[in-house]
């Protein structure tokens, strides 16, 4: 029997929208990725690199737990 991941959950929509409605697109220029990443990142459908992850984090100006949660299954 095999571990079951957890996931990793995020607060980008409600951070972009908190932060003068920012599109996908200026996050994702602002970060250096493109805006399909960001749509993926945003519906957990991908999981980024700490690189990425920190630089989210960052432009939002929060600490990377804000943004991110890892949620065991």
């Amino acid at each position: 029997m095999g571990k079951r991941l957890g996931r990793i959950a995020n607060e980008i929509r409600v951070l972009r929208f908190r932060h003068g409605e920012m599109t996908q697109q200026e996050l994702a220029a602002r970060v250096g990725v493109s805006r399909q990443t960001i749509v993926a990142i945003e519906a957990s459908r991908y999981s980024p690199s700490l690189e990425v992850a920190f630089r989210i984090a960052r432009v939002f100006d929060v600490p990377l737990e804000w943004v991110f949660q890892y949620e065991e299954r």
